[in-house]
This record gives C-alpha cells, sequence and structure tokens, in this order.
C-alpha cells in the first residue's frame, strides 16, 4: 500500500469514526433532553395536584367549623378530619403527601356521611356552598391527578425503553411514582343511621 493510499484509509476511517461519535452524542443528548422535559412535565403535574390539594385544604376548616355547630356529638369525625388535615400540613415527601391526602378523602368520604343525620344542616347555605366548593374541588383534584398520572406513565415507560434505559441509568433518572387511590376506597362506605 502506498503512502497516500494509506492516507486515505486512515480519513475514511477517521471520518466514519466522527460520524459514529456525532450520531452517538446527539442521540445522548436527545434522550436525556427527552427525559428532561418529561421530568419536568411529571413535578408540573404534581403542582398542580398540589394547587388543587391546598384548595381542599383551606375549604376544610369552615367546613367543619359549619358541622360542629349542628353536630357536636359528633367529635370524633371532626377530630379525625382535623387530625388528617394536620397530617397533609406535615407531610415533606411526594409519598407521605399523597398518603396524608388519602387518608383526608377518607376522612372527608365520613364527614359527609355523618352530614346525612341533620337536615337542618344539609339546608343551611353556608353549608351548601361549602360542600358545593368541596365537591367541585374533589372533581379537580381528581382530574388532576388523572393528568399527573398519565404524565408519570409516558415519563416511566420512555424510562424503560431501550436505548433510554441505558441513557438514564447512566445519569441517575429515577422512576415515577403513581397517585394511587387507598386500599379503603376499594370498598364502598357503610352508612349507619
Amino acid at each position: 500500500m502506498s503512502k497516500g493510499s494509506a492516507k486515505v484509509v486512515l480519513l475514511v476511517v477517521l471520518g466514519v469514526l466522527l460520524v459514529a461519535l456525532i450520531g452517538i452524542y446527539s442521540t445522548v443528548k436527545g434522550t436525556y433532553n427527552q427525559l428532561v422535559a418529561l421530568d419536568e412535565d411529571v413535578k408540573g403535574k404534581w403542582a398542580q395536584v398540589e394547587n388543587q390539594l391546598q384548595r381542599r385544604y383551606d375549604l376544610i376548616p369552615n367546613l367543619v367549623e359549619t358541622v360542629k355547630g349542628y353536630a357536636t356529638h359528633e367529635k370524633e369525625v371532626l377530630t379525625e378530619v382535623t387530625e388528617a388535615r394536620s397530617r397533609v400540613g406535615g407531610a415533606g415527601t411526594l409519598p407521605e403527601k399523597m398518603a396524608a391526602n388519602n387518608q383526608l378523602s377518607g376522612a372527608l368520604s365520613r364527614l359527609l356521611l355523618v352530614v346525612e343525620r341533620y337536615p337542618d344542616l344539609k339546608a343551611n347555605q353556608n353549608f351548601i356552598r361549602l360542600q358545593d366548593e368541596l365537591a367541585g374541588t374533589e372533581n379537580r383534584i381528581a382530574t388532576e391527578r388523572k393528568r399527573y398520572n398519565d404524565s408519570v406513565v409516558m415519563y416511566n415507560t420512555k424510562l424503560r425503553s431501550f436505548p433510554t434505559n441505558v441513557i438514564a441509568g447512566f445519569f441517575d433518572f429515577e422512576k415515577g411514582k403513581l397517585f394511587e387511590a387507598p386500599e379503603a376506597a376499594s370498598t364502598a362506605p357503610k352508612v349507619k343511621f
């Protein structure tokens, strides 16, 4: 092989390596940026869930005070709602927040069952307004939870697919956590009069 043809072969090999490196870099960069965007989407959707949970958190004291005037002997349920609300306020991590809000949902459903015993309370305009606001908030929470879970599923699917899983593992991306209903939600509440 002559000196000139050796140079050509070397340049071709270097060119192929350069193209391969640019391709690998582009793939890693694109995948990393997609994961960052999906992770930020998950965080943004969780912020919307928290926004609605805060709305519910703010409504509860007014609801409890309204019910308190009518249902003075239902202190156990009122205390349970108040304590569940405190746990929500003190939750720090995402799993703690999810668990605390699931407990609060259960306590609120028991409170609304208690309300059924008091026809005068059900006719109270302030209570009706608060109950409507709470029902609307619960619907918003359900919608935002769904959007959050959809975002987590999309992120987790991307995270687990090949070759993204290799790149995600290299950069320590973690699987997102779904907002799941508590076990108690699978059984209907019992109404006792």
